[in-house]
């Protein structure tokens, strides 16, 4: 098998954030389509920092379910809320609350439980706000009569993309509209981008960056972590002052293709990263580091 072959295999296949389960008639007649696909995310969750401005008021308890990370779960949730299938868009008041992740999580899990290739990217998105990179989550998935890998922002329905005056195609983005987290590192590492204006809200600056690079490391390894996962691995004070560290997950991350068996090589090495085998209710947190 070539490592392209190999590579589009191993993103086909659901990871432990986005298996889907058994979950019977609720997923029967999905559409096929990315575009059909897309309408579906949207048709089945709602922003939680959007949700006001679509009319839904959340309670405390609803906007807590932004922490729940494997898309199985999160499907249970919405059959809990509304039996019919999926493929049937919600109600506003019933759909499920989550943040750009979850958006980029349930695509990519229906992307791969029909057996395409697909992978949930971290880093900002520049189509938020004038002069400043969002903290963002998107997907890419893989086009094979075109040979490339597409990117589409799923959470941008026609409400956002009037909202944001959104000009481009969000199911085939262009170049530079997203910028993944290892991009964003090394524009600002070579100081050809100001790192104050990468971030959310109050947290901006290069260990917001190092944040998001990780999080785009550990996705592309099928490991989507919520956005303030942090305190191990490489998500410490310790390692993010290793430079080395992370210019060289900088390389893993910007080589492209070619840098798939390093980039899992890399990941496959690091016991720190390592998910916990206990198979209790915590499966899917990631393992307390050992002392830094």
């Amino acid at each position: 098998m070539s490592d392209t072959s190999e590579m589009l295999a191993y993103y086909a296949a659901p990871g432990v954030m986005t298996a889907t389960g058994e979950q019977g008639d609720f997923m029967a007649g999905l559409p096929t389509d990315v575009a059909g696909l897309v309408q579906v995310v949207q048709g089945a969750l709602i922003h939680v920092f959007w949700a006001e401005r679509y009319g839904r008021t959340l309670s405390e308890e609803e906007k807590a379910t932004v922490n729940v990370r494997p898309a199985d779960e999160k499907l249970a949730l919405m059959r809990q809320a509304n039996p019919a299938p999926l493929a049937k868009a919600r109600p506003l008041e019933q759909r499920q609350v989550g943040n750009c992740r979850d958006f980029s999580v349930l695509l990519t899990a229906l992307l791969r439980r029909q057996g395409t290739p697909a992978r949930a990217r971290c880093g900002f998105g520049t189509y938020f706000m004038p002069d400043h990179y969002e903290d963002h989550w998107v997907v890419e998935y893989w086009h094979a009569a075109e040979q490339r890998w597409v990117m589409v922002d799923s959470q941008l329905d026609d409400f956002q993309q009037k909202a944001l005056q959104i000009n481009f195609d969000a199911l085939d983005m262009p170049r530079g509209q997203f910028v993944p987290g290892g991009e964003a590192y090394q524009m600002c590492r070579a100081g050809q981008a100001d790192p104050d204006k990468f971030g959310i809200f109050d947290m901006h600056g290069m260990d917001f960056i190092r944040g998001d690079l990780v999080r785009d490391f550990m996705a592309l390894n099928k490991v989507e972590i919520l956005p303030w996962d942090g305190g191990w691995g490489y998500l410490t004070e310790k390692k993010f002052a290793d430079l080395a560290l992370f210019d060289h997950l900088t390389g893993l991350l910007t080589g492209g293709d070619a840098a798939f068996p390093a980039l899992r090589a890399q990941f496959e090495s690091d016991s720190s990263l390592a998910l916990p085998k206990n198979g209790s209710s915590l499966r899917l947190e990631i393992s307390e580091p050992e002392s830094e």
